[in-house]
């Protein structure tokens, strides 16, 4: 029996699978080439002016979004302070780089607003070349409504990191309030603080408690003191002046 024709249709269709394999592997070939063609490495901004961050990312095809400006005695205005994603992180192209830009060192004076009417505030902070940030406002009968009860940072506050002002602001008494202004808790009793801050809905977390040391005792008869009481608030977080409402939890270190 004459195979001749069984072999030559073995062989073309060898042949032909041959090809399909070759043309597979170069299609994944050029689409690994495009697909990395298509990425880069992001460049180290920190340190640059914005106007040159701006400059080298546009020519490795990236956006440059400025989300963040902040106060720094280190890097010098308009200069770049840190960046997301970090330098060397491959990104697409296209990818938005954001990067938080020096306002150099503090060289405004926080305006004091407290007393002021809310608008009138608003006014003396964009004044003085500062925001208003965060606004929150809590029922208070003993003042007009629309004056500002607190401030945070406070009045002349040095070395504040961004240039911006959160206000509390008296409301109507049947108005719902939307966040509180932190009090200043250190050395108060532990169960009065916490007491203070759930009247308001705000919770505490389980105090963290440290031991303080006796000082040393006087001279004669005199008993050694404690600096400071058990039970009483060394430290708290979120600090005074900060903003807080019934989503916060407030950390307390006690004397134990």
């Amino acid at each position: 029996m004459n195979t001749g024709p069984i072999a030559r249709i073995f062989r073309i269709a060898w042949l032909l699978m041959l090809l399909v394999a070759v043309g597979l592997l170069s299609a994944i070939l050029t689409m690994q080439v495009a697909i990395h063609g298509a990425e880069v490495q992001v460049p180290a901004l920190k340190g640059m002016t914005t106007a040159d961050a701006r400059s080298v990312a546009a020519g490795l095809g990236l956006d440059l979004d400025v989300d963040n400006r902040y106060y720094s005695s280190d890097v010098a205005a308009g200069h770049i302070l840190s960046q997301s994603p970090a330098a060397g992180t491959v990104v697409r192209r296209e990818w938005r780089v954001r990067v938080a830009e020096s306002l150099g060192a503090q060289r405004v004076d926080v305006p004091d607003t407290v007393g002021a009417n809310e608008r009138v505030a608003e006014l003396e902070l964009r004044r003085a070349g500062l925001e208003v940030g965060e606004t929150a406002r809590l029922p208070y009968r003993a003042a007009a409504e629309g004056t500002v009860l607190a401030q945070d940072p406070p009045p002349h506050a040095q070395g504040i990191e961004q240039p911006s002002v959160s206000l509390l602001v008296a409301a109507p008494d049947d108005e719902t309030p939307d966040g509180y202004v932190m009090p200043d808790l250190t050395g108060w009793q532990f169960a009065s603080a916490e007491a203070a801050l759930n009247k308001v809905g705000i919770k505490t977390a389980p105090p963290s408690f440290v031991n303080v040391p006796a000082e040393p005792a006087g001279s004669g008869d005199a008993p050694a003191k404690l600096p400071v009481r058990p039970g009483e608030v060394l430290t708290q977080s979120p600090s005074a002046g900060s903003r807080v409402d019934q989503s916060t939890l407030v950390k307390l270190t006690v004397v134990r």
